[in-house]
């Protein structure tokens, strides 16, 4: 039974909006810590046997600035890529509390993001570790139902540069990240909603504060070894930014809102079971930035397509043999 388990790896494409002159978000960050999308290749609110599991997954996000304030050069959008690596660690000791499954995760994500004309750069670097001490899965009896909450953070350790901490890939700040995941784990279906809030304490460069909730939707159906079925999520921003004397009170924007669907395909190969997905952000839309010339709004967010590829396998069992499906309940 996954458990979220590839999840956060990829804050990653924390990065890849370096340039961004208003998103409801301070300068030079991409608007979340966590690149939606991350948890659809496997994080449900099940839990596997106990045991060590490890993971490796890689992602590209390419896109484009959209917006009213969307940069370009000539009347072409600019460009905004991202590839991303990220390696984790989900550990399951078989302890129980209220009657619940406790599991810790930690995941160190690596990116390599590019931003075109008219602003030109190319950052490199480690993204902020995340860590979940603890979470705890629920089974509903043999209801086929599972819920799971817990908490993650971001830690300020990722690679910095810049006036405002913001001109590489980590995040000058802590993302708290409150989850609450619900499944229906059995007969091979996989139909999961997983909600989770980015949590941000002030930059520790510029006081600047934002926050952003995200809304990540799973319908997949094994069948013999094979898993195949629709995705989508949505991200944007709920809460009003909290500008600072950095900005001398500006506020970049106070609204944006991204939908996205697409499809994953998975198999099992026995000791690894290898997850793809990609999905297509369909809908955009970025407001309320703080106008540059007179009546126009500056705010702006990213567009595109995202390609991910996981995999996931057991270190360590505890004399049980690895799961037949990878943390899925059947």
């Amino acid at each position: 039974m996954s458990t979220r388990l590839f999840l956060k790896f990829a804050g990653g494409a924390a990065a890849i909006a370096m340039l961004q002159p208003a998103a409801a978000y301070e300068f030079g960050y991409s608007g979340w810590a966590q690149k939606p999308g991350i948890t659809l290749g496997g994080g449900t609110a099940g839990a596997p046997p106990p045991g060590l599991y490890s993971f490796n997954q890689v992602f590209t996000y390419q896109s484009r600035i959209v917006g009213p304030g969307a940069p370009n050069v000539g009347g072409s959008p600019t460009s905004v890529h991202a590839a991303v690596e990220a390696s984790g660690l989900l550990w399951v000791p078989g302890w129980t509390f209220l009657g619940a499954t406790y599991d810790a995760v930690i995941v160190q994500p690596w990116i390599m993001a590019d931003v075109g004309s008219p602003v030109n750069i190319n950052p490199v670097g480690m993204h902020n570790t995340y860590i979940v001490p603890a979470e705890l899965s629920w089974r509903l009896g043999d209801s086929g139902f599972f819920i799971k909450t817990g908490l993650g953070v971001y830690v300020p350790d990722g690679t910095m540069s810049g006036l405002n901490g913001l001109a590489s890939v980590g995040n000058p700040w802590w993302t708290f990240q409150p989850e609450f995941v619900v499944s229906y784990l059995k007969d091979g279906w996989n139909l999961t909603a997983n909600i989770f809030e980015e949590i941000n304490t002030r930059s520790t460069r510029t006081g600047y504060l934002s926050g952003v909730l995200h809304a990540e939707f799973t319908a997949t159906k094994a069948i013999g070894n094979w898993t195949l079925g629709p995705v989508a999520y949505y991200v944007g921003q709920v809460t009003d930014d909290k500008s600072s004397a950095f900005y001398g009170g500006a506020i970049n924007t106070n609204r944006y809102a991204l939908w996205a669907a697409g499809g994953l395909v998975g198999y099992n190969f026995g000791p690894v079971q290898l997850n793809v997905w990609a999905t297509h952000e369909f809908s955009a839309t970025a407001s309320d930035g703080t106008a540059g010339p007179p009546g126009i709004d500056t705010a702006s967010i990213t567009k595109g397509y995202s390609v991910f590829a996981n995999l996931s396998f057991r270190l360590w069992g505890a004399d049980q043999p690895p799961p037949k499906r990878p943390f899925i309940t059947k």
